[in-house]
């Protein structure tokens, strides 16, 4: 049988078929329950007398061998998600909870003379995507700083593990399938060893490699495409936690041109705090996620972040539950979106020479006449 073509979805695997991984541990696969831009993932049991019930604890990822974006995936979770590291880190940390999805195991099966690579991982539940667009895509502020707290701390140990994620979004971060109120940031296909053996990457720009990641929160870093660095974790964090709180960023009428898009980060990031600050929408400031970015800004490629810090900044939070309900006084579509100065001058500057007016742009609407979900974060590679 030919090989298989790269980065292309596997044919799926028998359910109740038994992979052993590298430690000699049998795991039984069930449903499938999603896939990823070339892989699937499945329930799983451990055990090969243990059906994969829907109420499972254990996924499975599985791609072809061919591929390579589990594969780096992978190489993150060895070094850093076996679960007691991050237990032994937690202890010294004195926390209850850190949001990165434990490691159980992984391997390699074959299967109609296919060859598949596969991880076995927590089970997670659904992504805060959904949640930020069933509200429009706004979060409460305490919610906002809450998620920010728990954030650092991941950043903190993946960072002392010698990596950085890179991807930082609401679509990769994820509740717990049991308790919706512990979030997990997941998907580290992007995730960068920026010190092996401690040594840092030094600062280079490349044109050829600017703008990787997801348009709207890539740091300014790799938009003139240097390595990820940790300041870089912290600014992508800043710019989610901005977008949480307002509903948009200024750069979104731009989403298209990555170099506007840079030019109204820099902007952004040359003007704080008052650029944030003068951001706030119905009566919630940002006053902390100004303070948060405003410390990114002193940070030098190769820093260590002074993380406890950081969390100071974000600790206008009260504890508890978080709290994903609708904010109090939804933005409107046309007091919610944020214009960055610089496009907003650009804008009068077409108008003046007699620029035609632009046309309405149409809304989509479901069978039930709502307005359709905003479009997912643009992503370039």
């Amino acid at each position: 049988m030919a090989p298989p073509k790269k980065n292309v979805l596997p044919n799926p695997l028998p359910e109740g078929f038994v992979l052993t991984d590298s430690e000699k541990k049998k795991w039984r696969l069930g449903n499938v329950i999603g896939q990823g831009g070339c892989g699937l993932i499945y329930l799983a049991s451990l055990g090969v007398g243990r059906p994969a019930t829907a109420d499972t604890d254990f996924v499975i990822k599985l791609e072809y061998h061919e591929n390579g974006p589990l594969f780096s995936e992978l190489k993150f979770y060895q070094r850093a998600a076996k679960a007691e590291s991050m237990q032994k880190w937690m202890c010294r940390r004195k926390l209850d909870f850190l949001g990165i999805p434990t490691y159980w195991g992984s391997g390699l099966a074959e299967y109609n003379n296919l060859r598949y690579r596969f991880m076995v991982m927590d089970r997670l539940g659904t992504d805060l995507q959904k949640v930020c667009d069933r509200n429009a895509g706004r979060l409460k502020k305490a919610t906002v700083l809450q998620l920010g707290l728990g954030l650092v701390d991941v950043l903190e140990y993946i960072h002392e593990n010698e990596y950085v994620h890179a991807d930082i979004k609401a679509a990769n971060l994820m509740q717990g399938y049991k308790d919706p109120d512990k979030i997990y940031l997941a998907d580290y296909g992007l995730s960068f060893r920026y010190s092996p053996e401690g040594v840092h990457k030094e600062y280079k720009e490349n044109p050829k490699k600017g703008h990787n990641g997801t348009i709207e929160y890539t740091s300014l870093d790799a938009h003139k495409g240097t390595a990820p660095s940790r300041r870089g974790d912290l600014q992508i964090l800043g710019f989610c936690l901005l977008h949480w709180l307002c509903g948009s960023l200024p750069w979104d009428s731009v989403l298209k041109n990555a170099a506007q898009v840079q030019e109204a980060k820099t902007r952004l990031m040359d003007n704080l705090p008052r650029s944030v600050q003068q951001l706030s929408v119905n009566r919630t400031n940002t006053d902390e996620v100004a303070a948060f970015l405003l410390y990114v800004k002193t940070l030098g490629y190769q820093d260590k972040p002074d993380y406890k810090h950081a969390k100071d900044l974000l600790a206008g939070a009260a504890g508890g539950r978080l709290d994903f309900s609708m904010p109090e006084c939804p933005a409107t579509a046309s007091s919610a979106r944020v214009v960055d100065p610089g496009t907003r001058e650009k804008q009068k500057a077409g108008r003046a020479k007699g620029a035609s007016k632009a046309k309405p742009v149409a809304t989509v609407t479901d069978e039930e006449g709502m307005k359709s979900k905003p479009v997912p974060a643009q992503y370039r590679r």
